[in-house]
């Protein structure tokens, strides 16, 4: 596989270079690193959100949005699809890396997870990267410092100068959209958790409804947990089969059924004290190469409707 950072720094380039017309803004940092903001001081957009899940993905899947409907009123849902579902959702996408730096507080996805490598993810696709510049994307209501570039750069063993760092808040456009792109990454690593080897996922395709951008950053979060548990539809495609292909979907959950918001204030935010079932989309087709077709789960637009205000 090539590097998943030097397929992601051919796309910070694309920002870098259609700034304006994405509507998002780079700032260079003091010791060098690069800052993109897409979505916490800047409006960004929804061609900056797919261009920021094409970065977290490192250009391994194709995004795209399309228009569909949710409890009867049009909204955009986006398009995934990958025939590199381990290194794109699991080795890229996922947002494995806690950011908690001399009071900066964000939530790391991209390819400069796989320069780190500790995840067990990476051990279980048997993949880690080694490259000079590095693309970390960061969920956080600020924009990250030049402690957060000098965190970034040790744990990576680079220098600060080839810290690229998109920035977006989940209360934004790019937010939204990037959080309806991940409906496939969480069926994926469901499956793991639920002990599949997903070396033997060989192909993943999905889509999800595009959640309003709320006020606060709390009600954010819940409603693109939302859109994917509830909206999310997902279809594998797998190489052998097992019991655990049942239990991907989101309605495997024993906390099922209500909003995030909700479930998030019954644990105080404490998100380690949820079933983890929940964390995964409402909908999932897998298709085992020359075997049996499973499908579980089902889409909930009563609880999309109430977490997108439109009950």
């Amino acid at each position: 596989m090539e590097s998943l950072n030097r397929m992601a720094i051919e796309l910070a380039d694309e920002a870098l270079e259609f700034a304006a017309e994405l509507d998002v803004r780079p700032h260079e940092l003091e010791n060098g690193a690069t800052v993109i903001d897409f979505g916490v001081e800047a409006d960004g957009g929804i061609e900056a959100g797919l261009l920021l899940a094409e970065l977290q993905t490192a250009g391994l899947a194709t995004v795209q949005t399309r228009m569909d409907e949710v409890a009867g009123a049009p909204f955009p849902h986006v398009e995934l699809a990958t025939d590199s579902p381990g290194h794109a959702l699991l080795g890229s996408q996922k947002a494995g890396w806690e950011v908690s730096v001399e009071g900066f507080e964000g939530l790391g996805s991209g390819p400069a997870r796989a320069l780190v490598a500790e995840e067990d993810a990476f051990r279980a696709i048997g993949y880690t990267d080694a490259f000079d510049l590095t693309v970390l994307a960061v969920e956080s209501d600020a924009l990250p410092t030049e402690a957060v570039a000098a965190h970034v750069a040790e744990r990576a063993d680079l220098g600060t100068d080839g810290v690229f760092l998109p920035a977006f808040r989940t209360a934004s456009i790019a937010g939204s959209v990037s959080g309806a792109a991940r409906a496939a990454e969480l069926a994926v690593f469901r499956l793991f958790e639920l002990g599949y080897d997903p070396t033997d996922v060989v192909a993943a395709s999905a889509s999800a409804p595009v959640p309003p951008v709320a006020e606060a950053e709390e009600t954010a979060i819940g409603r693109t947990n939302d859109a994917v548990a509830y909206g999310g539809q997902v279809h594998l495609t797998v190489r052998s089969d097992s019991e655990a292909l049942e239990s991907v979907a989101s309605t495997a959950g024993e906390e099922y059924g209500a909003p995030f918001v909700d479930l998030f204030d019954r644990v105080d935010w404490d998100v380690a004290r949820l079933d983890q079932g929940v964390f995964a989309p409402a909908q999932v087709t897998v298709d085992v190469l020359g075997g049996p077709t499973h499908a579980s789960g089902s889409v909930s637009e009563g609880v999309l409707a109430e977490s997108f205000g439109l009950a």
